[in-house]
């Protein structure tokens, strides 16, 4: 080997000869030591000896394909493998034609075609007019489903489904009133949370629906933009001062068919003041009884305890929803929450049942979820509903904005599985769609 990067030849390193780099890559050649094969070394070492037969191996690339030049040959230089031959017989630069002689037999030629005795330096014949098969051919212009089926078309087309501008009755409603209590003593399950969205979906869709919130935080109030300072009324006056619901429930902005009955810090007294009223269990029962409006669905959403607000919300209730962080604090208290709602049915309201379970914060990444959505689904059967709403970070930055997850990014994942629990709902209540116009 010479430190030029060509092999060291009598053909290449004679003057005028085609050199060949030690770095040139053909596909199909195999990488080799720069030695030539036995099948072209001539017996006695001699290039330039006659060979018996008058046939010399030469290389196997194709007539059409044009010889490279040296680095310091001229572009317009005659290519030698194409250059007229002279009176002696020999081409220029020292390669010799094909003498007269006989054909080349044809298994020769399939050998060359198949790589089978080729010079480990000589690269394969390649056919170079052959197309791929028609089977295999895949044209960069065809269109995937992908490509048919965007992720951004596809999330439009879920936020147009979930908003519903034309405001026709998509989701059934219920014959008459179902009053829903969500409620779980554990805090920070997403009770307020399920208990907006669920309203904001239904009322979407052509139900009419109002929300008590009747957690002293007054986390309703705001997911819902409603105004619930001090000053404004509130729902501790109905409690209280049994001032009439209607004085004192809000139309929400910019949702039809949605009220709100705000809770202000007012509310946080009411433990103890309704301890010395008479009927202290069903004064907010008898308030909504009371209510000269018709509505589909009231939710009441309760705050993390089993006080007097909480069982004031049961006494309303006909039905008790549950939602159910997939975590293990979440399963601790639940058999304390169904002894109290037992407690109701048997001495204040013997209607209220547990009608529907809500697996909320679920986390598919983790074992723990799936394990608690098992046990919650063997235990409760089918009060739980199919659809499960997972963490999404639209769900928690909707509050700061004054709206639900439904109006400030229809088309996330949060906004699709509430969309999906309250359409479950809806079909739950009703054996078959009622169509009555709002």
């Amino acid at each position: 080997m010479h430190d030029d990067g060509r092999y060291d030849d009598p053909r290449v390193t004679r003057p005028g000869a085609d050199p060949v780099s030690r770095e040139t890559d053909y596909q199909g050649w195999p990488v080799g030591d720069g030695s030539r094969g036995a099948a072209t070394t001539p017996p006695d070492g001699n290039w330039d000896a006659p060979v018996a037969g008058g046939v010399r191996p030469t290389s196997s690339v194709p007539a059409n394909v044009p010889a490279a030049r040296g680095p310091h040959e001229p572009a317009d230089a005659p290519s030698p493998r194409s250059a007229p031959i002279d009176g002696n017989g020999a081409g220029p630069g020292g390669y010799e034609p094909h003498p007269p002689g006989p054909a080349v037999p044809q298994q020769a030629t399939a050998d060359v075609a198949t790589g089978a005795g080729v010079p480990s330096d000589t690269p394969p014949a390649t056919d170079y007019g052959v197309e791929p098969a028609a089977s295999t051919y895949v044209s960069r212009e065809t269109p995937t489903r992908e490509e048919d089926d965007p992720p951004l078309a596809m999330e439009a087309m879920r936020a147009v489904q979930i908003l519903n501008p034309s405001g026709e009755v998509s989701m059934p409603r219920p014959a008459r009133t179902r009053v829903m209590c969500v409620a779980n003593q554990k805090g920070g399950v997403g009770k307020t949370t399920t208990t907006v969205n669920l309203a904001v979906a239904l009322a979407l869709h052509g139900n009419r629906v109002l929300v008590v919130d009747l957690d002293p935080q007054g986390n309703a109030s705001t997911g819902l933009n409603v105004p619930h300072h001090t000053g404004v009324p509130d729902v501790y006056d109905c409690l209280i001062d049994s001032v009439p619901l209607e004085e004192v429930a809000q139309v929400v902005e910019g949702i039809p068919n949605l009220w709100c009955v705000p809770a202000t810090i007012d509310l946080a007294g009411a433990e103890i003041e309704l301890v010395s009223v008479v009927a202290r269990e069903s004064r907010l029962a008898r308030a909504i009884t009371a209510y000269p409006g018709e509505f589909d669905y009231v939710f009441i959403d309760c705050p993390p305890s089993l006080g007097l607000l909480t069982v004031n919300a049961l006494v309303a209730a006909q039905e008790v929803l549950i939602p159910i962080q997939c975590e293990y604090y979440a399963l601790e208290g639940l058999n304390q929450l169904i002894n109290n709602i037992n407690l109701v049915r048997q001495h204040l309201n013997p209607r209220l049942e547990v009608s529907t379970i809500l697996l909320t914060m679920y986390d598919r990444r983790t074992r723990l979820a799936d394990a608690v959505e098992q046990d919650v689904r063997n235990h409760f059967g089918d009060k739980v509903l199919q659809a499960v709403i997972p963490r999404n970070v639209r769900v928690s930055e909707a509050p700061s904005y004054g709206q639900s997850v439904m109006t400030y990014d229809p088309g996330s994942r949060g906004a699709t599985s509430y969309f999906e629990a309250a359409q479950e709902i809806a079909e739950r209540g009703v054996k078959e769609p009622v169509s009555r116009n709002a």
